[in-house]
């Protein structure tokens, strides 16, 4: 079984063809559910009395909700513009509401767990939460701007505390303070992490580990609407698969890598949530295919 922990949250998300309002989204929603395609995944995050059921309902579809806490208050709400490329997201506000004072606890059942991913979310809950599984075979997590600014030295922490980071290009500069993404990776590795992958966007990832560098394209897509949760899809995806095959070797960490990618490209075809919870297995395994024939030479 997989946990995936983080935020559960209600987006604004405004693209230069659409707006969207308090929407499904949130780090551990878009990680979980595309994890959800490959293993069973146990989900851990705070919603607030305001939060639709329609939305537990979709969640509850994909994932395993024992450690999702309903608490008196507002769910997290985040609100975020794309400028015309979409290429580039402009943060307009973030409410942590019911998340700002949430205290998670490890459900017995997940306890277990051997593989745990912390979405982006407070460091220090995410340093303090992984100590609480017995049994883990690998654990990677992800941070944003947001607490890069506010807790670096928790941010940093936290990347010793588990196997793998998985953060986007900015995001790893800003946090290492190198523009070169090759240091960026060393610098992290030296903090603890055995595995950082970097995400590039529409350019794809590079995963590093010890002197290896793989890099692996993005899926070629002409038609992107929405990119809100292709990185934490991605790393969803990533994770999912290691989980299922229960192998944490460097050609299935590769492997992994690709279905990320893969499920990246689900997610940025469609607005919100919508190009995760309408694709079919059927249709990943078609696209891991075409992705083969579209890097053979």
């Amino acid at each position: 079984m997989l946990t995936v922990f983080g935020s559960t949250a209600l987006d604004t998300i405004r693209t230069p063809t659409k707006i969207l309002r308090n929407v499904l989204g949130g780090a551990a929603t878009f990680a979980g559910i595309s994890a959800s395609f490959f293993v069973n995944t146990g989900l851990i995050a705070v919603i607030g009395s305001d939060f639709p059921k329609k939305y537990y309902q979709i969640l509850e579809k994909y994932l395993d909700l024992k450690g999702v806490t309903i608490e008196h208050g507002k769910t997290f709400r985040y609100d975020g513009s794309y400028d015309k490329t979409l290429s580039t997201r402009t943060t307009n506000k973030t409410e942590l509401n019911v998340l700002g004072s949430f205290r998670p606890t490890v459900p017995e059942q997940y306890r277990n767990s051997k593989f745990v991913y912390l979405a982006n979310n407070d460091p220090e809950q995410n340093t303090r939460i992984i100590k609480e599984f017995d049994n883990v075979k690998f654990s990677m997590c992800d941070t944003i701007e947001y607490w890069i600014s506010t807790k670096r030295n928790s941010v940093i922490k936290m990347i010793g505390s588990v196997d793998a980071v998985v953060i986007n290009d900015e995001e790893a500069k800003l946090l290492t303070k190198e523009h070169n993404l090759i240091k960026c990776a060393k610098k992290m590795m030296t903090w603890g992490s055995k595995y950082v992958i970097i995400k590039k966007g529409e350019h794809g990832s590079l995963l590093f580990y010890d002197d290896v560098i793989f890099p692996s394209v993005a899926f070629s897509l002409e038609d992107i609407v929405d990119p809100t949760g292709a990185g934490d899809s991605f790393a969803g995806a990533m994770i999912g698969y290691l989980a299922s095959k229960n192998n944490t070797s460097l050609s299935e960490i590769k492997k992994a890598a690709i279905y990320g990618n893969v499920m990246g490209s689900f997610a940025v075809e469609k607005y919100g949530i919508d190009g995760l919870t309408t694709v079919t297995k059927a249709e990943i395994q078609k696209r891991i295919k075409k992705y083969e024939s579209m890097i053979e030479f």
